[in-house]
């Protein structure tokens, strides 16, 4: 099984902060000093867009319904070279009971086409790697977007079908294992 590739010179690496209720809260509100100041980074404009609030408000509810699966949820992408957020990532919930986890990200458009993409989902894969409990990593993406199915490419996922999604319409399934 190829590991994911490490990150070459030019290539950048991100650390992923975990973004506690409070921080989406605030986030949902519009109110940036209070989103920073509960996640502990510099979270960006993009984070309060109107196109993440959907996500926030889903992430939230998920929180509530479900708390154990407010660790596995949504983390802030931090360059670790310059500690700029640059997007978010995260699973989609805690493992299932075959051990798979769905992989999620997204990069701030200020920082697209510079490889924060494939950090993020190389940081989400080493997250779970420890995790005894995690078996299978998944990869749903629409078959239009390129960028996210050249992202995957190189990380050993393998297609397993395709499904509907009511928000996003046909995806390709794909998968991997963690070991």
């Amino acid at each position: 099984m190829p590991e994911p590739s490490g990150p070459t010179p030019s290539a950048p690496t991100v650390h992923l902060v975990r973004l506690t209720p409070d921080a989406l809260s605030a986030l949902l509100d519009g109110d940036l000093d209070r989103a920073r100041a509960a996640a502990g980074v510099d979270v960006t404009e993009y984070f309060t867009s109107p196109s993440m609030h959907w996500l926030w408000q889903f992430r939230l509810e998920q929180m509530a319904t479900d708390p154990r699966s407010t660790p596995w949820l949504v983390r802030a992408a931090v360059d670790s070279a310059t500690g700029a957020v640059v997007g978010h990532a995260g699973f989609h919930g805690p493992p299932d009971a075959n051990g798979m986890v769905e992989v999620g990200y997204s990069v701030d458009p200020r920082h697209r086409r510079r490889g924060y993409a494939r950090a993020m989902l190389r940081a989400l894969i080493e997250e779970v790697v420890p995790e005894p409990t995690v078996t299978t990593v998944r990869a749903s993406i629409s078959p239009t977007n390129t960028a996210s199915l050249a992202t995957i490419a190189g990380f050993g996922f393998m297609q397993v079908g395709e499904q509907w999604d009511e928000r996003d319409g046909l995806e390709l399934v794909f998968e991997r294992p963690v070991r």
